[in-house]
């Protein structure tokens, strides 16, 4: 849900997601005698007075864990209201530590895969930090390609690249059916390359295949006044404004694509809303955010450091294009 309230009605609270070299992420249990108890929680606490997020990161994992941060970088941004209390968790990714990871105040933990994170099992504030953990950093969308061979040929190189999200958008495929036959070839390599495929086409085209989800662009976002997929399947959106941003919120979306942030090629004369702007309207934001627009894969810090999940492309990902 999207807030307009000053952020001094919230409990600023610092957060770590302690990633392993096994893609496992060290989650605690709240005792049950405290709020949201029994529960699994990523480890951290309040930001004391006079404390940035990082001194209090820092001193909440040394207190907790008995370890020290060494790498990090943040993650997303959640403004969540409970029944009794509102939280602003400040999430950030832990790379590396020093120390053995214990629960110093008796709490017990546990390393968990993040592939298999059951979202049922955290307070409901945590559900956007699983959603982050299990995205890249890249979104590739498709180019052109000539043919179905060309269209093989080029998603195969890209995946070889590293990308693990994939929007299949054909701008020069009209026909329904066509469509999907590209999907069945897309579904067969990204399960090959265990890369979530996503489809910019409409429901009944989507409940033809065995995609991973659904994209919306802004116009057909408005065609819908609740979710059009199942909780099963990803929803992804492009938005350009905040009205986009808070529909697509009402709409229970799992994926934000916010642009321009750059002018393009594909868009002459429609200026980028640039990083400043950017930044204000992730703040506002309860999902992952790529930026898009004249992105490159140079460009993710810059959009990491403006609460960007990462960045999103069609040319600087999908190789070859013209």
């Amino acid at each position: 849900m999207l807030n307009t309230e000053a952020d001094s009605i919230f409990i600023h609270v610092a957060v770590a997601a302690i990633v392993n070299s096994k893609n496992e992420v060290l989650v605690a249990l709240r005792p049950d005698h405290v709020h949201q108890g029994g529960l699994w929680e990523f480890p951290g606490g309040k930001v004391e007075p006079g404390e940035t997020v990082l001194q209090a990161l820092g001193r909440e994992i040394k207190e907790e864990l008995d370890i020290r941060i060494d790498n990090k970088s943040p993650l997303i941004q959640i403004r969540h209201h409970y029944v009794d209390k509102s939280v602003l968790l400040d999430v950030w990714l832990v790379h590396s530590y020093s120390g053995q990871a214990r629960g110093m105040e008796g709490q017990p933990v546990s390393w968990l895969s993040i592939a298999e994170l059951d979202a049922s099992k955290f307070p409901e504030a945590n559900m956007a930090i699983i959603s982050a953990l299990k995205l890249p950093d890249h979104y590739m969308i498709s180019g052109k390609f000539d043919n179905y061979d060309d269209f093989k040929n080029k998603l195969v190189a890209a995946l070889n690249k590293g990308n693990k999200i994939v929007q299949l958008r054909c701008k020069q495929i009209s026909d329904a059916e066509e469509y999907l036959k590209v999907a069945k070839i897309a579904e067969k390599i990204c399960k090959q390359y265990d890369t979530i495929l996503l489809l910019n086409t409409t429901v009944d085209v989507f409940n033809g295949s065995d995609a991973d989800g659904l994209h919306l662009n802004s116009q057909a976002l408005f065609e819908f006044n609740k979710r059009p997929v199942g909780d099963n399947k990803l929803l992804s959106v492009s938005c350009h404004n905040i009205e986009e941003i808070q529909h697509a919120e009402k709409l229970g979306a799992d994926i934000l694509l916010l642009s321009p942030v750059r002018e393009t090629s594909s868009h002459p004369g429609v200026p980028g809303i640039g990083w400043e702007k950017f930044s204000q309207l992730v703040a506002q934001v309860n999902m992952p955010v790529y930026a898009l627009g004249g992105m490159k894969a140079a460009d993710l810090a810059d959009a990491k450091e403006s609460g960007a999940q990462g960045v999103a492309a069609i040319s600087s990902f999908w190789l070859d294009e013209k």
